[in-house]
């Protein structure tokens, strides 16, 4: 197992943090902005590829292609571990969740999580979700552990069983999932703390929580969550949803005043922007290149 491997520093990262803050980069300058904010691991959702690189809706419409642009973009440009979406495999046989597996540790991702609804899934905190046999799940996880070049890499099942089969279920297939080499789970739309203290006591393997906003599971501190034996806090989406909301403000602003005169102080400047991306690093190593004046 390489020193260098990126499974190997997210696996590493959760002994450092407890729970490990993991927040979602939206893109490649949102992975620098989270890194030099002092975050060990980042996120890649796969409701987020879908709004910001297609702007289409979480409803398994996306592909791994589109996945992978986004993946190697963040990667190129950290060096923070990334625990990207797969969402159900992209893909019905083992041989589509098995090419995932390898195209994402090539692009350089650390760790991915695989769920156990239909192909056509909806977002984990939506009603109506369906979901496939625990067998079927449990053939996902196999095959994607079978698959994997980095040993090191993180294969998290994600059980969305809760909201359609109930705690007990959803621990069972857990439990199922975990047995056929899941390193992690990642039970969704949990909607007490008491709930992630069950998983945690059940699996004996690291138990995600999702804190995204606006969705069914309350927004619970650091704190609360170690307290329940949580070892990772997700915020998926908090910066994408503040990004919205601002950029939103400011095409309303421009469109009724003529100017931006008035929400100008709400921009990161041009020299915040230049700082964050080393920018005057590369001027220099363009003037030590191309200099035409004598050494």
């Amino acid at each position: 197992m390489s020193d260098s491997s990126p499974g190997v520093e997210f696996r590493a990262a959760l002994t450092r943090e407890t729970p490990l803050q993991v927040p979602g980069a939206i893109c490649a300058y949102h992975a620098i902005l989270a890194e030099k904010t002092g975050y060990q691991a980042l996120y890649l959702s796969g409701g987020g590829v879908a709004a910001a690189s297609l702007g289409l809706p979480d409803l398994g419409i996306s592909t791994l292609d589109d996945v992978l642009t986004d993946v190697r973009r963040i990667t190129d440009a950290s060096g923070l571990p990334l625990l990207v979406d797969a969402d159900t495999g992209f893909g019905a046989s083992a041989f589509n969740v098995a090419r995932t597996v390898r195209s994402l540790v090539k692009a350089g991702a650390a760790a991915m999580h695989i769920e156990d609804q239909v192909g056509a899934k909806r977002c984990g905190h939506r009603p109506n979700k369906e979901l496939v046999p625990t067998a079927e799940m449990v053939d996902r996880v196999r095959a994607a552990v079978d698959a994997r070049t980095d040993p090191g890499f993180v294969i998290m099942a994600r059980t969305d069983a809760l909201a359609v089969e109930g705690i007990s279920g959803a621990i069972d297939r857990a439990g199922a999932y975990v047995d056929a080499g899941a390193d992690m789970i990642f039970p969704e739309a949990i909607t007490e703390l008491e709930m992630y203290r069950r998983f945690a006591e059940a699996v004996a393997v690291p138990v995600l929580a999702n804190i995204t906003e606006f969705g069914a599971t309350p927004l619970f501190t650091v704190e609360e969550l170690r307290a329940a034996g949580v070892a990772i806090a997700l915020y998926p989406l908090s910066a994408f949803r503040a990004m919205n909301q601002a950029a939103l403000g400011v095409y309303r602003a421009v469109r009724r005043d003529g100017t931006q005169r008035r929400v100008v102080e709400s921009m990161q400047t041009r020299d915040e922007l230049y700082e964050f991306l080393g920018y005057h690093a590369f001027e220099q190593k363009l003037d030590r290149l191309f200099s035409r004046q004598p050494q």
